[in-house]
């Protein structure tokens, strides 16, 4: 338990939803000199967006390997701030864990490994902003570089049955915005977003992933690709979860597989956590194998600013009605 309390420590005065659900036995601090007596591996900040840039220089200032929740700054000004503050200390990573969750890591080593030939187009409609353009830059495989966006807004009424706080009762009909975006990459790749209001939570709303390659296409659960001439394939991707009808192992995920292949098994099995629950261990995991130089960056300062940034980008697009163009940042 000691050894588990001294991988990482939580500071904050806002503890952020993903933190609760974890519910890992690590300590959470509401001072910083607190914390750091604790002589922590790496720590987590959970604090408003607001805060968690001056939050990080002062542990970066102090020596200390830093998670910093997601966006890293509010704002444009607060990115290019902090990147000029902490950018070359190597001390900092970004607590994006949607590429963790199991069915997105399934595809992406899908992807990887060249199934479908080269991704060229990615289209996420599940969630917002910086995790969605995370998710797109990960599945074309694109780094920090120059992009075009642009975006429109429209709004719809639509039912909204079910959202953070549980069932609406009753369920009422609300005004629904929906913002769609294009991201053309200068270094290749086309990416498209579409968001709708609380779509996280209402189960209205499919959620739709594509990946277009040069041999085929992935969406969502299935495959169809070009696997030689005139022969043209759709296979499942299938994941093995227990505790179903009389499955009595207990529910939980095992792995999933395309065809013989496993993409994914889970490190968590017997926990039966969910899938955001999955991710988050396995990126705690992650950073504290970072820190121990047993293992590479989860996820990089850089990287968790450009997602936002362009983030940023589609919402400035959608108020506008014109291009916005992301290019020259410091940490490109």
């Amino acid at each position: 338990m000691e050894e588990r309390r001294r991988q990482c420590a939580f500071f904050g005065t806002s503890v952020p939803w993903w933190v609760a659900l974890l519910a890992l036995p690590v300590p959470v601090f509401l001072s910083l000199d607190e914390c750091l007596a604790a002589k922590p591996d790496f720590v987590v900040t959970a604090v408003p967006w607001s805060v968690t840039p001056s939050l990080v220089v002062e542990l970066v200032a102090r020596g200390v390997p830093v998670l910093a929740e997601t966006p890293p700054a509010p704002d444009l000004d607060g990115l290019r701030a902090l990147w000029h503050q902490v950018g070359d200390s190597g001390l900092v990573q970004v607590a994006e864990q949607y590429s963790r969750m199991p069915a997105h890591a399934a595809r992406i080593a899908l992807v990887r490994a060249g199934v479908i030939g080269d991704p060229t187009r990615v289209d996420v409609s599940s969630t917002h902003q910086y995790h969605a353009v995370s998710l797109i830059r990960t599945l074309l495989g694109i780094g920090c570089g120059p992009a075009e966006v642009r975006a429109v807004r429209t709004t719809a009424p639509l039912a909204d049955p079910l959202s953070r706080a549980g069932w609406a009762d009753p369920v009422e009909v609300k005004q629904a915005t929906t913002t769609i975006a294009t991201i053309a990459f200068r270094d290749g790749g086309f990416g498209v977003y579409d968001f709708t209001d609380n779509q996280w939570h209402n189960q209205l709303l499919m959620r739709r992933l594509l990946v277009r390659g040069t041999r085929g296409e992935l969406r969502d659960q299935e495959v169809v690709r070009l696997t030689a001439d005139r022969t043209i394939v759709r296979s499942p991707i299938v994941r093995r979860q227990t505790g179903y009808d009389l499955d009595l192992d207990g529910f939980d995920t095992d792995h999933i597989t395309f065809g013989a292949d496993v993409l994914y098994r889970n490190p968590y099995q017997g926990q039966r956590w969910n899938d955001e629950e999955i991710a988050i261990a396995t990126l705690l995991r992650d950073t504290a194998a970072w820190v121990s130089d047993s293992g590479p960056e989860p996820y990089p300062l850089a990287d968790g600013i450009h997602d936002h940034r362009i983030a940023l980008a589609i919402e400035e697009a959608a108020d506008l009605g014109t291009t916005v163009r992301v290019a020259d940042e410091p940490w490109q």
